[in-house]
């Protein structure tokens, strides 16, 4: 392999790249400087340190109580209690606003039949759980990648992390991918059997991938075990031979949490800090005892304080003494500690972190009682907002995405569905006032459709599977004449058992009317 890395960029591109490349420098040494700077970037450095926090990986974890000694210079005092306290509620944050979106199943709305079958066949369960894990990904690292690929015949999706991908954008708004660097690293065994970090670079674009290993001076060096050349090999079914083959696009779709691509961590980093530190802080001020309090001493035996503390931290006495008519003793200043302070000051920390994150306090007053569907859509209000901006998102990156799954039905025989109508729908874990929700879609028989009203309904979590039985029930009520009338008067709210099968209308009591 040659030094020289063909990116195969447009024409269009207005990145670094086009102004880099004319002046004469190789896409390999572009690519070694860009890499560098990247890896050292504020941007990824927002990225790791949201990887770690959610991991509960904090600042307080190395948090010191320190003072100045006789010089003036700042010295640790170990002898103190130091207690590291994490309260993550940052990590809660994260995972109430992935499984608000992405906690059930998405759906897809086509009026093609055939082309939703087919869709369940590529997108199924696997996958479903893959979006999940984008979706937690693009909170905590403001954006996660998806990348498509064969295995073993079928098209499978990983997922990479933000602080993985190096993109180059051909467009301000960060839509058009010119070209792509995946970076990782991996833990290899050199020839003394020594466990070592190895740096793997995967440079995609228009022509195909280049496998590189990062050297620790930074340049790069072709990858004898990575697959370089064509994203897709095959055998030709005429000659046998491998035959390779490329995306019309790059293979990498990213999901953003919103168009900033900021960190959710970016919005409470310092609250979070400061209810670490506070709580921390508390917890000091209640484990210090008389052992590590202010001690006034009076005529006691010997000047050395710290000899002194330690007799008294082992035997729980001390020896004192009169001198010219002075008693001896040893008192304490007893400082309180207010803790009415710190649980206010906590809970106002708390509530700012919820705000601040867009999330809701499932323990909200408006909760308490039997609330009515108002209070909790005023309690879901703030989540509401991020979850239809990253749905936005989402919806755009599927787009995409089921490009790449349209050529592969394509490439398998199957049919093309270039140009079909398809609608991505997240399913929000959202709780609702049932009986109200029951109430309505009693409301509206005769004003929407049954469809419509299978889908509105709390209990039917798969309206086409919910609409398919209401038909059979319809179609074996049609052939018993018995069943038949039963089934009219159930619809009708007669029948004294049942009722409507959409609504669930109680049937009444058998005279025609209900209780």
């Amino acid at each position: 392999m040659t030094d020289v890395v063909v990116l195969n960029l447009r024409d269009d591109c207005v990145a670094r790249t086009a102004t880099n490349f004319r002046r004469g420098m190789t896409d390999k040494r572009f690519l070694e400087l860009e890499i560098t700077a990247w890896l050292a970037s504020p941007e990824r450095k927002r990225q790791l340190t949201a990887e770690v926090y959610y991991d509960g990986q904090q600042d307080v974890l190395k948090r010191r109580r320190m003072a100045l000694d006789d010089d003036g210079k700042p010295m640790e005092l170990t002898h103190l209690p130091n207690n590291r306290l994490v309260n993550n509620l940052y990590s809660k944050m994260v995972d109430q606003k992935t499984n608000y979106s992405f906690g059930r199943p998405f759906s897809l709305d086509t009026e093609r039949k055939d082309y939703a079958a087919a869709l369940a066949t590529v997108l199924g369960a696997r996958f479903r759980r893959t979006m999940r894990t984008v979706g937690e990904g693009a909170w905590i690292g403001g954006k996660a990648w998806l990348y498509p690929y064969y295995e073993g015949g079928a098209l499978a999706f990983k997922r990479f992390p933000a602080d993985e991908v190096l993109p180059f954008w051909a467009d301000a708004d960060h839509t058009i991918l010119d070209a792509a660097v995946h970076i990782y690293v991996v833990e290899e065994y050199d020839e003394s059997e020594q466990a070592k970090a190895v740096v793997k670079v995967e440079v995609m674009h228009g022509g195909g991938v280049d496998c590189f290993i990062r050297r620790d001076d930074g340049t790069l060096e072709p990858d004898p075990d990575g697959h370089s050349g064509d994203y897709i090999t095959a055998e030709d079914p005429d000659t046998g031979k491998e035959q390779g083959y490329n995306w019309d696009r790059i293979p990498l779709v990213c999901f953003k949490s919103s168009h900033h691509e900021i960190p959710l961590l970016s919005r409470v980093k310092c609250l979070q800090d400061a209810y670490n530190d506070i709580l921390s802080t508390f917890a000091n001020q209640m484990e210090e005892d008389v052992h590590n309090t202010v001690l006034v001493i009076k005529n006691a035996e010997g000047e050395d304080l710290g000899k002194f503390r330690k007799n008294l931290a082992i035997y729980g006495a001390v020896k004192v003494r009169s001198y010219e008519g002075s008693e001896g003793g040893v008192d304490t200043l007893t400082i309180e500690v207010n803790a009415e302070n710190y649980k206010v000051l906590l809970a106002l920390l708390k509530d700012a972190i919820i705000e601040n994150a867009r999330g809701y306090d499932a323990k909200d007053e408006r909760m308490s009682g039997n609330p009515n569907q108002m209070n909790i859509q005023s309690m879901y209000s703030d989540i509401d907002l991020d979850a239809n901006g990253i749905e936005m998102e989402f919806q755009a990156s599927m787009e995409e995405l089921l490009w790449f799954v349209n050529r592969h039905l394509v490439n398998t025989g199957k049919a093309n569905f270039d140009g079909v109508e398809v609608k991505v729908i997240f399913d929000r874990d959202v709780l609702i006032n049932e009986s109200e929700a029951i109430t309505n879609c009693k409301n509206s028989v005769g004003i929407l459709s049954d469809e419509t009203i299978v889908k509105m309904h709390p209990w039917v979590s798969d309206p086409e599977q919910e609409l398919e039985r209401i038909k059979k029930e319809k179609e074996e009520a049609a052939a018993d004449p018995y069943q038949a009338a039963f089934m009219a008067n159930r619809q009708n709210g007669g029948g004294g058992s049942g009722g409507n099968p959409v609504t669930g209308q109680d049937g009444g009591d058998g005279d025609g009317q209900t209780d």
